[in-house]
C-alpha cells in the first residue's frame, strides 16, 4: 500500500482519561501533543507538527475508532480491489493536497465510509 513517509501507530489504552499521564511522558521523550480528536483520541508527531516521521495515536482499545480502523484494515488486506481503488484515491490525494495534510485526511474519508459500508 502506498504511504506518505510517516509511520503510524495505534497503541491500544484502557481509556483516555486513564491514559492521560502518558501525554507528559511522551513529550519528555521528544512526541509533541496535539488535541486533534481530542474526544476519541490522544494525538502525537515526532519530530514536529512541521516535519513529521512518526504518528501516535492512543484509542481506547476495543472502543469505535479502535474497531473502525481494524475493520478498515483488514478490508484491504482481505479484498485488493478496495485496496487498489483505495492506493488510486492516496496518489490523487497526495497529488492535490501536497502541502494540506487535514485536506488529505478529511478526503480519503468518504471512501473509507463506503467501503466499510459495502464490507
Amino acid at each position: 500500500m502506498v504511504a506518505k513517509p510517516v509511520i503510524d501507530v495505534m497503541f491500544g489504552v484502557k481509556g483516555l482519561n486513564e491514559s492521560s499521564p502518558a501525554i507528559d511522558k511522551l513529550v519528555k521523550n521528544g512526541y509533541e501533543y496535539w488535541p486533534y480528536k481530542s474526544e476519541v483520541m490522544h494525538w502525537f508527531c515526532k519530530p514536529s507538527d512541521a516535519y513529521r516521521t512518526h504518528h501516535l495515536h492512543l484509542v481506547p482499545f476495543e472502543g469505535p475508532l479502535w474497531m473502525e480502523r481494524i475493520e478498515f484494515r483488514e478490508l484491504l488486506r482481505n479484498n485488493k480491489q478496495v485496496a487498489a481503488q483505495y492506493a488510486n484515491l492516496k496518489r490523487d490525494l497526495a497529488a492535490v493536497y501536497k502541502d494540506d495534510r487535514e485536506a488529505y485526511t478529511q478526503h480519503k474519508w468518504p471512501f473509507i465510509q463506503a467501503a466499510l459500508a459495502g464490507a
